[in-house]
Parts: C-alpha cells; structure tokens; sequence
C-alpha cells in the first residue's frame, strides 16, 4: 500500500506580521509550512519580506503578531543562542566565512560550544570532509582564496558542525556565477537526501529553486499569493506576475 501521508512539519509559521518598525509590517498574515526533509522555497520579487520572515524565525526580529513553531514549539520568545541549541540554523545572504583563516579553521569554528571535546570537533570535521571532499583537498589553504561556491560549502559545512535539524538559507547563491550557482544547488539538495536535513529557502532565482525544491511559496507586497509543490510550477514565471 503506498503512503500518501503528508510529510510532517518542521517548523510553521502562522499569522506572522512583523516589520522593522511595530507599526509598519513587512509582512501581514503570513502562513509557511516546511516539512521535515524536504526543501520549501519562498520566491517574490525584491522587496516583498522573503529575507524578513527568515529574521524574524532566527530571532532578529520580534513579530508584531502570529506564531512560530519549530517541531510543535512556539519560538518567538526564545533567544537566538536557545534556537540554535534546539537545532535551528540560519545562512545569511552576505557570506560568514573568515577570510584570513584556513578551511579547517573556519571548520573548527563551528563546533566553538564543545571545543573542549577535541576527539568530537575532529569527528565533525571529517565528517564535513566526507561531504565536501573538495574542502579536505584545500584544508590548509586560505578560504580567502577559494572560489564563492567552495566559501558557500565552508559556510554550510561550518553550519552543520552543530549538527542542526533545519537551515534558514537567505539566497544561497547570491553573486556566484551559473556554474557556481549549479553546484551550490545540487549540494543543498543533497543535505536532504543524506543528512535528513529540513532546509527552507528564500531566493530570486526562480527557476534553479524550482528544480530542487519540494515546496514552493510566492509572496507579493508581504503576504501570500500562491503555493503548493514544485511540480505545479512549471509556469510560475508567467504566473508569478499575473495580478
């Protein structure tokens, strides 16, 4: 008998409204679900909240109304550090690499809240190295020097030290080239698929998100306007600025 059960969520966002001043919200009555391991995308255009609603999950900032729930659990109240205990992550838009430091540096950082188990810092780090075997052959080499694709893995690769259950990823492949872009898709697409990673997305890379997301929302002027699974979308360019 084939299961058709829906995928259970990760983390819900319900009747968010929550803006940069108390009385003017971004985004009104926003509603997203992200089911654990799959990836869900929010696309729109510039402007319309996408990075907000990422802040405003992460704790940056306080919602004005509504609720977020990560595994059933209301988080607004709970600082950012606790969040990150809870298994939260979050990847900012700007690359968090420090430059002047190795890879393995870089790494190590990660696992800062238990450093003082060295047998398990190295662990993770093998680990990561297992799933970017591209950053064991540069370990030593500056992350200054490497390519925006192989900083973006040295970021998310420093993210999952922490072994968290969901990313918060704010445009993934902001400023890459194509082919550098492609890469960085493929290997997101790949933390679901190995590590049982729940990861939510937002992006202005409409058709590249499409082609590894599971489920897809589109804002317009900080609420919803459409969503349902990737597959429905193949003319969501067209649909997208209809209205």
């Amino acid at each position: 008998m084939i299961d058709t059960q829906e995928p259970q969520a990760c983390l819900e966002i319900k009747g968010l409204d929550v803006g940069y001043y108390k009385d003017l919200n971004i985004l009104q009555d926003l509603n997203i679900k992200a089911r654990r391991n799959q990836i869900t995308a929010i696309l729109g255009a510039n402007g319309v909240g996408k990075s907000t609603a990422l802040k405003a999950v992460f704790g940056f900032l306080r919602p004005n109304a509504g609720e977020i729930l990560l595994e059933g659990e209301n988080i607004i109240d709970i600082p950012t550090h606790e969040k990150i205990l809870k298994g939260l992550a979050y990847i900012p838009q700007q690359p968090g690499v420090f430059k002047d430091m190795t890879v393995e540096e870089n790494l190590q950082l990660g696992g800062w809240t238990f450093r003082r188990d060295k047998q398990q810092v190295r662990d993770k780090v093998e680990a990561n190295y297992e799933r970017f075997p591209v950053l064991k052959e540069k370990r030593k080499q500056i992350t200054g020097e490497l390519s925006g694709g192989q900083q973006r893995m040295v970021e998310i690769g420093r993210t999952l030290m922490a072994e968290p259950k969901m990313l918060l990823i704010d445009e993934p492949t902001a400023g890459l080239s194509k082919m550098l872009a492609q890469e960085v898709y493929a290997m997101l697409s790949d933390l679901t698929t190995r590590d049982n990673l729940t990861i939510l997305i937002v992006d202005q890379e409409i058709r590249q998100a499409l082609k590894i997301a599971d489920y897809v929302y589109v804002l317009e002027l900080g609420r919803n306007k459409f969503e349902g699974p990737a597959k429905d979308f193949d003319d969501l360019e067209k649909a997208f600025w209809v209205g």
